[in-house]
């Protein structure tokens, strides 16, 4: 797995004032839960941008005041006006402690629908799973190798790494081949010329 390193420095001043300082000096506030402690600190947002500014799912090596942290990010807060990143929130990795986090949908194969025309919708981008550190994964894959026209894949179907429980509904679909138009009517239009000829026969 992709890690991000993060330097990060422990805050001094707490509450709004403290928070208002920090952005005014060019810092996020930053929380750090997880373990017996919980630790609060600043980074900058050029350290986290590789993290947050991504559809892939990383981990973040926190150093803060020289010790380091496996980290996953739980939340990032953003002004809704200038989308300025306001505080993030940030999750400890301890050894066999269950987690629950989202990764990244990815497909594999090629699929026959989309082989003659069809087109591939994913419907979900990202999977929630639960599992403890040493099994985290950075994605999870679902083979379309056999997906045809008018067809859906569900999450039951997606492949699941051995320590990792899926938490979604089994039969939400994941993906589906959607028949365009011009297949749709060139389809009906064979569909009346056979009955037509169905008829002349007669």
């Amino acid at each position: 797995m992709i890690s991000v390193e993060i330097q990060g420095n422990t805050r001094s001043e707490f509450g709004k004032k403290g928070s208002r300082n920090d952005r005014n000096s060019g810092n996020v506030p930053a929380v750090m839960y997880g373990g017996n402690e919980v630790i609060h600190f600043t980074v900058t947002p050029a350290g986290v941008k590789n993290l947050i500014y991504t559809p892939d799912f990383k981990l973040a090596d926190l150093l803060i005041d020289g010790k380091h942290y496996k980290a996953i990010l739980k939340s990032a807060q953003f002004h809704p006006v200038t989308d300025q990143l306001l505080h993030i929130d940030f999750l400890r990795l301890i050894d066999k402690t269950p987690i629950k986090v989202e990764v990244p949908l990815r497909f594999k194969g090629v699929s026959p629908g989309v082989k003659v025309g069809g087109k591939l919708i994913q419907q979900l981008r990202k999977i929630k799973i639960k599992t403890t550190p040493e099994f985290l994964v950075d994605e999870l894959k679902a083979d379309i190798s056999k997906l045809d026209l008018g067809q859906a894949l569900r999450v039951r179907e997606v492949i699941v790494p051995k320590g990792v429980e899926i938490i979604n509904n089994s039969a939400t679909p994941v993906a589906l081949i959607e028949i365009p138009r011009a297949l749709k009517a060139a389809a009906a239009a064979e569909a009346k010329a056979e009955q037509k000829g169905a008829k002349k026969k007669k």
